[in-house]
């Protein structure tokens, strides 16, 4: 399905970033000078699992854009705990309702009926405007459920034959790490390793609408997923158009259009959804992240009854699943967004942020792109983005590279001007410094 790099070529790339990045990191930590910040590295490095790269920073408290570390050092925010934190972190109002809640009844499982979850899911539908929401808990298990719910539609309404139904994705796409997540990836880190793959799974270049039109072809296809900007990926913007045309072929091929908007969505880009800017509307929308304002794992899947309606009692769930401690603070989440006009907020200061960061220079800084408060900045490759990223938290603002060469800047959406223009002057003082 995927050109796979060899197991030899992934270990001898690994082993380059290890040599490269440990002493780095090492330097970092004796920088600090600190036993707190050491001992919460090498706890984590004993007892936990190495299945992540943190920046070595030991974060302990944070209140709107800021962080502080076990020392009391403050940072700027800009990763959101990857735009999980669109409202700030430890928002009042959200924690208040997550408090109140608390205190009454968080778990029933689905067994039983909540006096919460009624309520949370016409909120939240009358919100988007779809008929029906089905609760989940994280990005990943509302991708893998409009999944579900686009092959059981494909076999119920579309009459695909029995176990042929086929879901297309956009190449550099990412949605989790689970194995179905991993099937649709074309990223080696990601599926080196963890094969057999999920069948019934396609690639397409991503803003390229003449390869997706050829795939769609297909009477088998039932689905095509695709992020309206791809975060991971490094902010990657698609062209102009692109999602009405996506809209446009889906319809005209007889194929569900599912917008993975738990990156995208909530404001991040500078509108409620990103889809919002070509004023179009998928067949599935999966939200996460910021639906509860990075208080509670809380994921939805929305869409109308001829889709929803295709999955029965018993063919999917979860246990924690519209849990009503997760439905009042995703209600609370989301009338944050609105009451605050965090979207308007987030385009405004996303152009004020690109508008200085294009002032960079360009032997440090070779593009600049992004919506709203999700952008990311491209490091010449005779510069190293970890390097930057440890300076810049030297500086007091944190934030991580991905894919190497770039860095993500997505702070909270409730900075001001005067926050926006301290952290620029930080991330301009770095730069400069290279």
């Amino acid at each position: 399905m995927f050109s796979k790099l060899s197991t030899r070529g992934i270990a001898s790339r690994l082993g380059s970033l290890a040599q490269k990045t440990q002493p780095k990191e090492t330097q970092s930590t004796e920088a600090a000078g600190s036993s707190a910040s050491a001992a919460v590295f090498a706890r984590e490095q004993k007892y936990g699992a190495h299945n992540y790269h943190p920046l070595p920073v030991a974060l302990s408290r944070g209140e709107g854009v800021f962080v502080w570390d076990v020392e009391g050092k403050r940072y700027f925010d800009y990763l959101s705990a990857y735009s999980a934190v669109n409202q700030g972190h430890c928002h009042p109002k959200i924690i208040q309702a997550l408090n109140e809640q608390a205190t009454k009844l968080t778990l029933t499982s689905r067994a039983f009926y909540s006096d919460v979850l009624g309520e949370y899911e016409e909120y939240v539908t009358k919100y988007f405007g779809f008929d029906k929401l089905l609760p989940m808990n994280t990005g990943v298990e509302g991708c893998e459920t409009a999944c579900k719910l686009a092959r059981k539609w494909g076999y119920m309404e579309k009459k695909i034959p029995a176990n042929q139904a086929k879901i297309i994705f956009a190449k550099n796409n990412f949605w989790g790490r689970t194995l179905a997540a991993v099937s649709a990836s074309s990223d080696p880190s990601s599926y080196e390793g963890f094969g057999p793959f999920m069948p019934g799974f396609q690639l397409v270049d991503y803003s390229n609408t003449a390869a997706l039109e050829q795939a769609l072809q297909d009477p088998n296809v039932c689905a095509f997923m695709v992020e309206p900007i791809q975060g991971e990926a490094g902010v990657v913007v698609p062209d102009e158009g692109y999602l009405r045309q996506v809209r446009e072929l889906c319809t005209k091929h007889n194929v569900l259009w599912i917008a993975d908007e738990v990156q995208t969505g909530l404001a991040r880009t500078g509108r409620m959804l990103a889809v919002d800017y070509e004023d179009v509307k998928p067949d599935i929308l999966i939200l996460g992240k910021a639906l509860s304002g990075g208080v509670y794992p809380v994921s939805a899947v929305l869409c109308n009854d001829p889709v929803m309606l295709c999955i029965k009692p018993g063919e999917h769930g979860s246990t924690y699943g519209g849990n009503p401690l997760a439905c009042r603070v995703a209600m609370a989440a989301l009338e944050v967004l609105k009451e605050e006009r965090l979207a308007e907020n987030a385009y405004k200061m996303g152009e004020l942020l690109r508008s200085e960061l294009s002032k960079l220079p360009k032997d440090v800084v070779s593009v600049v792109r992004g919506k709203g408060l999700l952008n990311a900045i491209v490091i010449n490759p005779k510069h190293d983005a970890w390097d930057v990223c440890l300076k810049l938290k030297d500086n007091g603002l944190i934030a991580k590279p991905t894919h190497g060469d770039i860095i993500r800047f997505a702070p909270p959406l409730v900075i001001n001007e005067a926050q926006t223009l301290e952290s620029i002057d930080i991330i301009k003082k770095t730069i400069l410094s290279m």
